[in-house]
């Protein structure tokens, strides 16, 4: 096949559909944050900090972490609106085996494994609310076979169902905050809890700030889909500080609801502050519908993860470091069908099995760890001479700067460090398996590499 061929053939293949807008970003950022971790995060923080005051100052403090990560993400997103988004900023800022270990470590473990024990929690709760007495692993699979089958239908599809799943998790969100704020009434609330003694170590908060940051995460995966975007250099930037915003003060609603409600002891005695919330709020009833909202606030999640991940594996594939197939787009719904699908089966895989909490140990800090070197891209794009126009429009690269660069940039750079480091120091045994996981990666990508395709 000459050259002229082969451009050809190229141009024949069906390209990412741009179908997805400003309030599309501004759902998918919201439902990659949002899960089940709000209405059982705040108690694990109660444990560890000795006042109401640092309960609400670590949400409020993972807040403008995860602000100033979105500030970093909109301006890569203006230097980089590619598919893949966090990838292509790791492949372009770095070296392509940089994102291809970002790209390895998501499909077997980060992103699959995530998905996997969200879709048990979903099991979990649905088997509650409905009673029925099918094991939560068998409703796990189902949940990620029934999103999974709808986003090959194209991301328009995918996104449709995220965005209505996140409606209603908003929905769940401001009801139980309502339930907390009016039905309680003041003469109910829970008297605010004496510091305890001795309790006030910066030990205490900084590990406080670890399942806060955690609760944040998922902003960032947004930025896989800034190929399917009508104006990714607009929309995606306004999507990630809208949505973030957003979470923030919803977060800090829901802890302020539930310290109010149950006291700093009572929150912290409990594994399920939303249900004990509700079940002051509502009796019996108001626990049942606070778990069918934890039910769907899981199912948007997984929505959400399915819908955007998989655009990573494209972007691989299209780079010649994985399976030639999965870098394919189905030519009606313009998705890339055999990624979504390898990605729910493995997911499938992963919750049948039940040794998912193991699993997510093995690279929490590597995941963190990828969070940090994204920030460290956009420091090399700044410093670099050659750094990347985006159209030649002054006003388009300006639309979005990351506030007092590059101080809040190295900052948050380190603390996702500091998170990666704290969380290897409290589990040697499960980093150990998650810097294996990274060497065979190595390995594998030695042996894959193959010529690039076209860029995308």
């Amino acid at each position: 096949m000459d050259e002229n061929q082969c451009e050809d053939a190229s141009a024949a293949e069906p390209a990412p559909a741009r179908r997805l807008g400003a309030f599309d970003a501004i759902m998918i950022v919201m439902g990659g944050i949002i899960g089940a971790g709000i209405f059982v995060n705040p108690s694990i923080v109660a444990r560890l900090v000795p006042t109401p005051a640092l309960v609400l100052g670590a949400w409020a403090l993972g807040g403008v972490v995860a602000l100033i990560g979105a500030f970093v993400y909109a301006e890569l997103a203006v230097l980089r609106p590619r598919v893949g988004g966090q990838y292509a900023y790791l492949r372009d800022a770095f070296h392509p085996i940089v994102a291809f270990l970002y790209g390895w470590t998501l499909l077997l473990v980060v992103q699959t494994g995530g998905m996997a024990g969200c879709a048990i929690i979903f099991g979990r709760y649905f088997r509650e609310v409905t009673g029925l007495a099918v094991p939560e692993q068998v409703l796990a699979v189902t949940i990620l076979a029934t999103l999974t089958i709808i986003n090959c239908f194209g991301v328009r599809a995918g996104s449709n169902v995220q965005s209505v799943l996140m409606l209603l998790k908003l929905g769940a969100i401001a009801l139980l905050i309502g339930g907390g704020w009016i039905a309680i009434g003041p003469e109910a609330a829970s008297p605010v809890a004496a510091p305890r003694a001795g309790g006030g170590s910066w030990a205490g908060f900084a590990s406080a700030m670890v399942p806060v940051l955690f609760a944040y995460g998922g902003w960032q995966t947004a930025s896989f889909v800034s190929g399917e975007m009508r104006n990714p250099r607009r929309d995606l930037p306004r999507g990630l500080l809208v949505g973030v915003v957003l979470v923030v003060a919803l977060y800090l609603a829901v802890t302020f609801v539930c310290l109010r409600v149950l006291g700093l002891e009572g929150l912290a005695a409990t594994t399920t502050p939303a249900s004990e919330v509700m079940r002051r709020a509502l009796g019996e009833p108001g626990a049942r519908i606070i778990a069918l909202g934890i039910a769907i606030s899981t199912a948007g999640f997984l929505s959400q993860g399915i819908l955007t991940a998989p655009r990573v594996y494209y972007a691989m594939a299209r780079d010649g470091v994985f399976f030639q197939a999965v870098g394919r787009l189905d030519s009606r719904s313009h998705a890339p069908v055999v990624a979504i699908m390898l990605q729910g089966g493995w997911a499938c895989v992963i919750a049948l099995s039940g040794k998912y909490d193991q699993i997510l140990n093995y690279v929490v800090a590597i995941d963190v760890l990828f969070f940090g070197l994204t920030g460290a891209s956009l420091l090399i794009f700044r410093a670099r001479a050659n750094a990347p126009k985006t159209d030649g429009n002054a006003a388009s690269e300006n639309f979005i700067r990351v506030p007092l660069h590059p101080v809040t940039t190295v900052l948050f750079v380190l603390i996702c460090w500091a998170v990666a480091l704290t969380t290897i120091v409290k589990s040697l045994r499960d980093a150990g398996i998650g810097v294996g996981i990274l060497a065979v990666g190595a390995l594998v990508y030695a042996v894959w590499r193959r010529p690039l395709r076209p860029p995308i």
